[in-house]
């Protein structure tokens, strides 16, 4: 054990590094075909509109914008949030109801801290977002996990597992990161129901609701339904992720005061400059014109790896076929490691996620996650069957 072993907490010692930010540096190799990031497509990002709006925050609001500034975030960016709810959903939502953040990351940090001390219970699906994973292991909780289905949760795994004790359970109902599965509509009133016997923060993770392609929206599981529900949102994948901005929902004002006081000890503030520059991005154009091209391009992407993977996939492996988001998930016939896959594959120039770093159980497995819209059509047709090249040599060497 080095010196510096002897003074990290056991919290920081059990918790993972991001297996996609470590594969992030290989896998931007120009000559590499990478499924592998969670990215929007850069040609989504609004910058001509975002420079004007840049330049009129600092012409408008002068000293205010490079001030510092409430924990909960400008009024003005609060109530658009609240209002933009209220108009999808027909939510009752206030400026008071919202907390604006450093991403929906920090959120997932800031519930752990408030939420979650060693040896807590916290629901998760099975498998689930691995930043949530790393983000909630820093508290050392016992991770309870629930098998996702196609219509939502595996009823009595949630039984289960709320029976063994937990203080949280962490959802994502549109798109799932990794898998692209929604909840169906029945699938939500069944989770909802269970939920309600039970004292327990319910948090839904929401950043690719508005990327939806197929299909119509649904109703939150908790949201405004359940007492202690809370809703994740951000502006990365509609507006940039580079600003890092995100928000948080809930009726819950006790809980939310607690999350603020973590806040304040986190950072203060989120970026006031950064703020008022999507603000007034929100107020000067029509963001569901914007969302339109988005979506367009997002469904292109999708059909064009879902017919790829049909095309060059072996007829043994799996795949969704999602309705919206940025991801898929891909079943491999058990025995195959796609851990130990990934550097074949990136030897042949394509990356993808190994499914292991998305279950909070550890073991090897025979998923992965692949990204369609960081690549355009032509790229991703290229990409996939070459993978699939790989894979059909794996399964050849399995049979052996």
């Amino acid at each position: 054990m080095s010196e510096i072993d002897q003074l990290l907490s056991d919290g920081i010692k059990n918790t993972p590094p991001s297996f996609v930010r470590s594969i992030l540096k290989a896998a931007s190799d120009p000559d590499v075909t990478s499924f592998a990031g969670g990215l929007p497509n850069p040609i989504s990002f609004p910058q001509e509109a975002l420079l004007e709006s840049m330049q009129r925050v600092v012409a408008e609001k002068g000293a205010a914008a490079f001030q510092y500034s409430a924990t909960a975030g400008i009024d003005e960016l609060r109530q658009w949030v609240a209002d933009r709810y209220n108009t999808r959903f027909g939510t009752d939502y206030v400026l008071e109801d919202v907390l604006i953040t450093t991403g929906s990351q920090q959120i997932l940090d800031l519930l752990g801290k408030v939420l979650l001390d060693k040896g807590d219970g916290v629901i998760v699906e099975n498998p689930t977002y691995l930043a949530a994973i790393q983000a909630f292991a820093l508290n050392q909780p016992v991770f309870r996990t629930v098998e996702l289905t196609d219509q939502g949760l595996n009823i009595a795994e949630l039984e289960a597992a709320l029976e063994a004790g937990a203080k949280m359970i962490y959802l994502i109902p549109n798109f799932q990161n990794p898998t692209g599965l929604t909840y169906s509509a029945e699938g939500r009133a069944q989770v909802r129901e269970v939920l309600s016997r039970y004292n327990i923060v319910v948090v839904e993770d929401d950043p690719y609701g508005e990327l939806r392609f197929e299909g119509e929206s649904l109703p939150y599981i908790g949201g405004t339904q359940l007492p202690h529900g809370v809703i994740m949102g951000s502006f990365s994948k509609t507006v940039t992720p580079g600003f890092r901005m995100g928000y948080i929902l809930t009726k819950d004002h006790e809980l939310l005061a607690n999350i603020s006081i973590a806040k304040e000890a986190a950072d203060l503030h989120t970026n006031v400059f950064s703020q008022y520059v999507v603000y007034d991005y929100l107020t000067h154009h029509q963001l569901d014109e914007h969302l339109v091209k988005i979506r367009d391009l997002y469904r292109s992407q999708a059909r064009a790896m879902v017919e790829a993977m049909e095309e060059f996939f072996p007829e043994e492996v799996q795949f969704t076929k999602p309705q919206g988001g940025m991801f898929l998930w891909v079943t491999l016939p058990e025995g195959i490691s796609t851990m130990d896959m990934f550097d074949k594959a990136l030897a042949r120039n394509v990356a993808f996620v190994p499914g292991d770093p998305f279950y909070a159980e550890p073991g090897k497995r025979s998923t992965m996650r692949l990204n369609f819209t960081n690549a355009d059509e032509e790229t991703i047709r290229a990409g996939i069957r070459c993978l699939g090249e790989v894979i059909a040599e794996e399964l050849a060497a399995q049979e052996a």
